[in-house]
């Protein structure tokens, strides 16, 4: 575990900001996923760090699988943001992308499990995440908490399947 922690630290030279926790710990590991919010565009790593799971959940119990997937990992990300907020004493640094992990999968809610159906809901998530519209923004900025983490990728998940829903309404 020692040899990785070093591995992982080469790969977080590149930030400007430096935060320190426990490298040991699993609710580190859990924010980043596994090393993917160390990268450089830690969201867009962490989104497309959802992915691969994600299409295993639906191919193994669908649509269902994949909520209660979004549940879970909702759940723990919680727990886990909050234990590196208390740990760093930062709010929603760079590194923690598990969030991403659980906005992506509401967006790929009930869309076709094909590759050009979630490309766009990648590139929608992404989107909603990075300009945070109103409330998103608002909120993003009010709740501090673990959950507050949690909390702006969830939306900006809602926001991706609604708006994937009305394209795949009207133009496919």
């Amino acid at each position: 575990m020692k040899k990785l922690a070093e591995i992982y630290n080469k790969l977080r030279r590149h930030k400007a900001r430096k935060v320190k926790a426990d490298l040991s710990h699993p609710h580190y590991w859990i924010c980043v996923v596994g090393g993917a919010g160390l990268l450089p565009a830690p969201g867009t790593w962490g989104s497309l760090a959802a992915l691969p799971l994600a299409y295993l959940l639906v191919l193994l119990g669908g649509n269902a699988a994949l909520f209660l997937g979004i549940i879970a990992v909702t759940i723990i990300g919680t727990f886990s943001c909050n234990w590196f907020e208390r740990t760093t004493k930062t709010h929603d640094a760079s590194d923690i992308v598990i969030d991403e992990v659980a906005g992506m999968w509401i967006t790929l809610l009930f869309i076709p499990l094909t590759l050009k159906w979630w490309a766009i809901a990648f590139v929608l998530f992404r989107i909603f995440d990075i300009a945070k519209p109103w409330p998103i923004n608002a909120l993003d900025s009010k709740v501090d908490t673990g959950f507050g983490v949690m909390l702006d990728d969830l939306l900006a998940g809602l926001y991706a399947l609604i708006t994937i829903h009305i394209i795949l309404h009207y133009w496919s």
